[in-house]
């Protein structure tokens, strides 16, 4: 990873992945893919290597990944899905030319047209999103209960209950921030 940007949260649906790459938007928010070069980054951790990146790419995966966003968030509160958001995911989908191979360890890897084709991997996030979106998948969209992130993510716990986005960061936080505040009460005088 290029040193001097924070780190990737990644998690195992690719689309709700990639729209944490703008994390904490309802706080200081975190931007993750800041420049070409970082998402050529995220997109080889998640699978999808690119060998370049331009700065209209880079717009058109924020726009993405907005979309993503905006539609996931609306379809976890059981909302319509913004028109402009599904008319974005809709585009990148079908912009693509990608075709997922089966490993000899029976994984599932994509193969891009080229190594340069960003859009092919903006198409295979598009995918993900719309199978999720579309409740192809079993699991639940649901959004962080952290009130700084409010991230959608997919929920594929047993109970379908999750309350964070990823336990490591905002359920830490916010485990931690009740902690303080229960030894706060308790270590004030008693009157």
């Amino acid at each position: 990873m290029r040193a001097g940007f924070p780190d990737f949260r990644l998690g195992n649906v690719l689309a709700t992945s990639f729209t944490g790459t703008l994390s904490e938007r309802h706080g200081n928010a975190v931007e993750r893919i800041p420049t070409p070069h970082r998402l050529i980054d995220w997109l080889a951790v998640s699978g999808l290597a690119v060998d370049s990146c331009t700065t209209a790419q880079l717009d058109l995966a924020r726009e993405l990944r907005e979309s993503i966003h905006a539609a996931a968030t609306a379809a976890a509160i059981q909302d319509s899905l913004p028109a402009a958001a599904v008319q974005v995911i809709n585009d990148c989908s079908t912009q693509g030319r990608a075709a997922a191979i089966l490993t000899p360890e029976g994984k599932r890897r994509w193969r891009l047209s080229s190594a340069s084709r960003v859009e092919d991997a903006l198409s295979v996030i598009a995918a993900d999103a719309i199978s999720i979106i579309a409740g192809e998948r079993d699991g639940k969209l649901a959004l962080c209960a952290s009130p700084t992130c409010q991230a959608a993510f997919f929920d594929t716990s047993q109970s379908r209950t999750r309350k964070w986005c990823d336990m490591n960061t905002c359920g830490n936080r916010q485990k931690k921030a009740r902690f303080h505040a229960n030894q706060r009460k308790n270590s004030s005088p008693v009157e």
